[in-house]
């Protein structure tokens, strides 16, 4: 049987479709390319230029199959490898709302796998395009797998400053590597073997991040069920190794076996145990763990396997771990925080989150986009009149070169505040006048010029701010409530 060809005109076009289906979309190329397809000009928004992209891909593939050709085994080396991606390309936009919508019914639904209303549907017109019937329930869990790395990054990631641009990028490369095609022939079952680190201050989004890399793994497709084998809401858990004294960190990890130690009643699985599958587990703070803790650690990545405490019986881990730290990245890197042999198992692949004031200074913008996330959160719709008196009591209270020192966290706490009661001092700001209101209390003593009523109000107020309540500041200088907020009132500014 004689194969088909494309022409010169028909190469090139699909090519291009070709190089966008495999481009990061979150790189610059991929937005060039798409814009190229659609014969757009760059000024087009960026779901105009999708659709209008998707639209012009739909049309050639009518064009072909008027003709006949609309089969991936009507031709054969370069175009028939090309034809595929672009079928792939097309079907898969085709289904983007439905998988959208299917993300948020699993949602919804948990952790028990929902079945899936257009797999029939999408998997005939696969079949129709020439795919083997063995690859075709692979491919279309490729891109449920797709759509949810970018559902999540692109919706739990806000801004669009060049570092958090970035950020998305390198997530994007977490889950699928530099190289899609790579990927795809040899590495989507494989990907536990990637352990991350992510790095960056206290409240800058590590979890966030390590979320949307946990909830973008490969899980299978059920064609008896109609559904995936997991729900994604399964497939990420996070452990905090802070929070656990020594004695208890190795059973939260390994788990332990009923008598291993005293108190210990039954058997109990750790978080390596109750990992599914096709899961990932976020270890968070794993730069205070002890050495020892790390050497056990180390034989989990490097062996896939671990033992209770208690027994040496040994249990399977078939999941990715993703680690985060808020230690600055010269200690890592120099050695002080982990040892030589656990880091290079555990840094496949190093992650940086940006601060909060580097967003801000490279984009203006990004401090409104995440006022606009977090009320909405909040109270459950856009409102600009809350983003407006929020930027004015950042705006007089903190001034524009407030550096956050809390970061994205500390913006949510401020939000909560300014709703609550209508103000935010900041961190900075609550510890210059804490440390003022000492020193000028400590001066007035030694030069013993202080009134007795300055000096029990200042006092009152100190209290006040470590306590938090007019009952207990009452409690530690035996005066009564009312007295105490009498004096404390002094110092509320009108």
């Amino acid at each position: 049987m004689k194969k088909a060809t494309l022409n010169s005109e028909e190469r090139h076009f699909f090519r291009t479709v070709y190089n966008a289906a495999f481009a990061n979309p979150f790189s610059d190329l991929r937005e060039t390319l798409d814009l190229k397809i659609a014969g757009l000009f760059p000024s087009a928004s960026r779901r105009e230029s999708i659709d209008q992209c998707t639209k012009e891909v739909d049309r050639r593939i009518k064009e072909l199959d008027s003709q006949g050709r609309a089969n991936i085994n009507a031709f054969h080396d370069q175009d028939k490898e090309t034809i595929t991606i672009v079928f792939l390309f097309d079907i898969f936009y085709k289904f983007r709302d439905d998988f959208d919508q299917l993300i948020k019914d699993q949602i919804k639904a948990e952790d028990t796998p929902i079945k899936v209303p257009f797999a029939e549907k999408a998997m005939h017109m696969l079949h129709t395009k020439g795919f083997a019937a063995k690859s075709i329930p692979h491919y279309f869990a490729l891109s449920y797998q797709l759509r949810r790395a970018f559902y999540f990054i692109s919706t739990s990631l806000v801004g669009s400053s060049p570092c958090m641009k970035k950020l998305k990028k390198h997530l994007w490369y977490n889950v699928f590597t530099y190289n899609f095609d790579l990927y795809n022939k040899f590495l989507w079952n494989k990907m536990e073997d990637f352990s991350t680190l992510l790095l960056g201050e206290t409240g800058t989004g590590k979890g966030t991040a390590a979320k949307a890399i946990g909830g973008s793994g490969y899980i299978p497709f059920d064609e008896k069920k109609q559904c995936f084998t997991q729900s994604f809401t399964r497939a990420f858990s996070s452990l905090n190794l802070s929070q656990y004294p020594e004695t208890l960190l190795e059973s939260e990890l390994f788990g332990h076996t009923k008598g291993a130690f005293t108190g210990a009643v039954d058997d109990y699985q750790g978080v390596f145990d109750r990992c599914s599958p096709h899961g990932s587990i976020l270890l968070d703070e794993i730069g205070e763990i002890p050495n020892h803790v790390q050497i056990k650690l180390l034989r989990v990545l490097q062996e896939r396997s671990f033992s209770p405490v208690g027994t040496h019986e040994k249990s399977r881990f078939n999941g990715r771990v993703i680690a985060a730290t808020n230690r600055p990245k010269k200690d890592v890197l120099s050695g002080k925080v982990f040892r030589d042999d656990f880091y290079y198992r555990l840094c496949s692949d190093i992650i940086e989150v940006p601060p909060l004031r580097t967003r801000i200074d490279e984009n203006l913008s990004e401090i409104d986009d995440l006022l606009d996330f977090t009320i909405k959160k909040m109270a459950g719709t856009h409102s600009e009149k809350l983003i407006l008196k929020v930027k004015r009591i950042i705006d007089r209270r903190l001034g524009k070169n407030y550096q956050w020192p809390g970061n994205v966290r500390e913006l949510e706490q401020c939000v909560r505040s300014v709703l609550l009661r209508r103000d935010y001092k900041g961190k900075q700001k609550e510890e210059e006048e804490t440390i003022s209101l000492q020193q000028k209390l400590l001066q007035g003593i030694s030069d013993r010029d202080i009134s007795m009523s300055s000096l029990v109000s200042g006092y009152c107020k100190l209290l006040y701010d470590d306590a938090g309540t007019y009952e207990k500041v009452a409690n530690l200088t035996g005066l009564d409530r009312r007295t105490i907020k009498k004096h404390i009132m002094k110092f509320k500014k009108p």
